[in-house]
């Protein structure tokens, strides 16, 4: 299990290692000069400012020089500063991380907690009536675009009914958590409804092939409970797949959802790391793409983990001959 983990570790820090010089190389290609960009907006601007300000920034140093200094303030926790914000790069990302976390993380639960039982249901009866609806529900939920999905719950719930608020988070006070809900829920819906007809789908194709198996006509056979068959033995050796979909999305926690942040104006990580991008913040959106990859990463470390706890064959112990 050690030697497991090690070599696991090992694998992710050559993987971020890499991704970091990926993405410095990709911005640093981007056109438009970040000095340029700031003084565009400056008419008193000369070429001695833009000389100075690209000294200041290191921007007149060679690329692989840069990335070397980064990476060596970086080791020891110096992320360095964003241009865009004008603020260190931690005290940028920390604050969108969180809104981000509460808003794919309530979606992400909903979705998983809605399609366990969706699919298993529509597993239990396959073609039925029940099983048929289901399927036009998730394909409805795969097909319908994210922003078409907001535009439309907008204009229903905040346009038409006046229910609910268009967009923001909502003002922050002494009761800043129950005045921000009502914020909170189309957002929440929207990520939830295009995402939980796949997780359905997976989970009735997962059941579909496990129902079939010989144990489960055995189990039956010995008097078991139709309950104790589907729910304990059954969706147990069903959620093996289905553990590795959601340790994929597990990283989108921590990357934001671009198209759903920009339509309720949402200030998460999404949103940033666009920003960050297109205005050329290096920092801010290198340190970003290396949190999404190292959480998809992890993601991927506790599905393995997960395998094991589902599957007593699963081992992590080395088999020699």
């Amino acid at each position: 299990m050690t030697r497991f983990l090690a070599s696991r570790l090992l694998q992710a820090l050559f993987v971020l290692l890499l991704m970091s010089m990926l993405v410095t190389v990709l911005i640093a290609l981007m056109p438009g000069d970040p000095v340029d960009l700031m003084l565009a907006g400056n008419p008193k601007a000369t070429a001695a400012d833009a000389a100075r300000l690209k000294a200041l920034y290191g921007l007149d140093r060679p690329l692989w020089e840069r990335y070397a200094n980064w990476l060596g303030a970086a080791l020891t926790g110096d992320f360095g500063y964003s241009r865009l914000f004008a603020q260190p790069v931690p005290a940028v990302l920390l604050p969108r991380l969180g809104n981000t976390l509460l808003l794919l993380g309530a979606s992400f639960v909903l979705a998983v907690a809605i399609a366990l039982p969706l699919g298993v249901l529509a597993a239990r009866r396959p073609y039925s009536l029940l099983d048929d609806a289901v399927n036009l529900f998730c394909f409805a939920g795969i097909s319908v675009p994210p922003f078409w999905l907001a535009l439309l719950l907008i204009l229903l719930f905040a346009v038409t009914l006046g229910w609910l608020p268009a967009s923001g988070m909502g003002p922050v006070g002494e009761d800043g958590w129950l005045a921000r809900l009502p914020h909170f829920v189309l957002p929440v819906a929207t990520l939830t409804l295009a995402s939980v007809g796949g997780y359905t789908r997976y989970v009735r194709a997962s059941m579909l092939v496990e129902l079939r198996q010989d144990y489960v006509r055995t189990a039956r056979a010995k008097g078991l409970e139709e309950g104790q068959v589907v729910w304990r033995h059954t969706l147990r050796n069903a959620l093996i797949p289905i553990v590795t979909i959601v340790a994929l999305e597990f990283g989108t926690l921590f990357s934001g959802a671009l198209v759903t942040e920009t339509m309720f104006a949402w200030p998460g990580m999404g949103k940033l790391i666009y920003d960050s991008i297109m205005g050329n913040d290096l920092n801010v959106a290198l340190v970003a793409l290396l949190l999404a990859t190292a959480t998809t990463l992890a993601g991927n470390l506790l599905a393995d983990m997960a395998y094991a706890a589902l599957d007593p064959r699963i081992t992590f112990k080395d088999v020699r001959s």
